[in-house]
């Protein structure tokens, strides 16, 4: 199981409880699935033996910088997950004593916080597989940075949502440019760590596992979303 953890993202109340789930679209069902889901997979990880870090998100106006606050401000958008608010508090989870905590502050990237990646080199960690919200912002920005650094990524897509792109369009823009493994917390080999990639294999023949049909393409419209 080692070099292998599971990283869950911005699981807070703000992000997954009923007003969240209204800027989510309106359909409280969507968030509240993914979420329980994240919840379960944090304890199918630990009964596995695999380490579980979590990300977490404050967004105070006294951490966010100039561009940010200027954003808030033009969009009418309230700080969330202040410090010491029932919004910053994890929603479903609770970290276990010994389980890492990471925090972000008034930003996307977990990479971003203090000794996230110094963490995960310490502890030989090669891939990194991704639960929580959202799939299109905080845990995009994550998995992202993770591929350029030469993390594996994978993404359970029962375990997230987007907020504001359609979820087919996000998932296979994972996969196409992070060479993102999409699949559930159902799958049998999930905590398995890949072999390496032959340096003779054409880019062309790679392929993406995943655990159910995710379309490459999606059409889409600003607004749709």
């Amino acid at each position: 199981m080692s070099g292998v953890v599971l990283v869950v993202v911005d699981l807070q109340n703000d992000f997954c409880d009923a007003s969240a789930a209204a800027r989510h679209g309106g359909d409280p069902v969507v968030l509240a699935d993914a979420a329980g889901a994240a919840a379960d997979v944090v304890d199918r990880a630990r009964a596995a033996g695999v380490e579980v870090v979590f990300v977490r998100f404050l967004g105070d106006v006294g951490h966010q910088g100039p561009s940010w606050r200027r954003r808030d401000a033009v969009l009418g958008k309230r700080a969330k997950c202040v410090s010491g608010s029932r919004g910053a508090e994890f929603h479903g989870v609770v970290p276990a004593a010994g389980e890492r905590v990471f925090t972000k502050y008034a930003c996307f990237d977990a990479f971003l916080a203090e000794g996230f990646e110094r963490y995960l080199r310490e502890r030989g960690v090669v891939r990194l597989v991704f639960a929580g919200v959202f799939t299109d912002v905080c845990v995009d920005s994550t998995a992202r940075t993770a591929f350029q650094k030469g993390f594996e990524v994978s993404v359970l897509t029962d375990c997230t949502t987007p907020l504001h792109l359609p979820e087919p369009l996000v998932l296979s823009f994972m996969a196409r440019v992070y060479g993102a493994r999409l699949t559930t917390r159902a799958d049998p080999e999930l905590w398995a760590v890949c072999p390496p990639a032959s340096t003779e294999e054409e880019p062309s023949r790679l392929s993406v596992r995943r655990a159910g049909p995710v379309p490459v393409t999606s059409e889409w419209t600003p607004g749709s979303g």
